[in-house]
C-alpha cells in the first residue's frame, strides 16, 4: 500500500523523468478536487498526502537504502498541488471554473518543475538532508516558490491587461 502511495498509483514507474510524470498526474487530480470541493478540498488533500507521503517515502528509503528513489513521486504531487493553491483560490474568488485560469496552470507547472529541478536556496538545502523529510520538504518549498511566482505573474498579467 505504501509503495502505491509513494509512486502515486504507479505513476512514479514511468520513464523517463518520473518526477515530471508525477507533476503532470497531479494536475487532473487537482482539477477534480477543485471541481468537487473548491480550494479547501485541494488544500485538505495536500495536507493529507504530506504525512502519508513522508511515511511512504520513509518506507521506500528504508527498503532500498536509496535516500531519493526516483520512483517516489508523491512529493512532486504535494508540491504541484501547493503551486496550484493560488489558482484554486482565484477561481473560487471569481466564481470561475478552475480551467478558466489555464495560464496559471501552465505557470504553476513550469515554475514548480523549474524550482524542483534547479533546487535553488532552501529547496536545495532541504534536498541535501538525504532523508524522507528532505525528500518531501524540497518539493513543498518548491511548491511554495512556484505558488508565489504564480501570484506575481497573475498580478503582472492583470496589471498589463488594465493598461490595454
Amino acid at each position: 500500500m505504501m509503495h502505491l502511495i509513494a509512486t502515486f498509483g504507479g505513476i512514479g514507474n514511468l520513464r523517463p523523468a518520473p518526477g515530471t510524470w508525477g507533476s503532470l498526474a497531479a494536475l487532473p487530480c487537482a482539477w477534480v478536487l477543485m471541481v468537487l470541493g473548491g480550494p479547501w478540498l485541494l488544500v485538505a488533500a495536500t495536507l493529507v498526502i504530506l504525512p502519508l507521503g513522508y511515511f511512504a517515502a520513509l518506507e521506500e528509503i528504508l527498503a532500498t537504502r536509496d535516500t531519493d528513489p526516483s520512483w517516489v513521486v508523491i512529493d512532486e504531487v504535494a508540491g504541484q498541488w501547493i503551486a496550484l493553491w493560488p489558482i484554486a483560490l482565484g477561481a473560487a474568488m471569481m466564481n470561475a471554473a478552475p480551467s478558466a485560469l489555464w495560464p496559471g496552470w501552465v505557470a504553476a507547472f513550469a515554475l514548480f518543475r523549474l524550482f524542483d529541478i534547479t533546487k535553488p536556496g532552501w529547496v536545495g538545502r532541504a534536498d541535501r538532508r538525504g532523508d524522507a523529510l528532505g525528500l518531501m520538504l524540497d518539493d513543498v518549498i518548491a511548491g511554495v516558490f512556484a505558488a508565489l511566482g504564480v501570484i506575481v505573474l497573475a498580478g503582472l498579467a492583470h496589471g498589463a491587461m488594465r493598461l490595454l
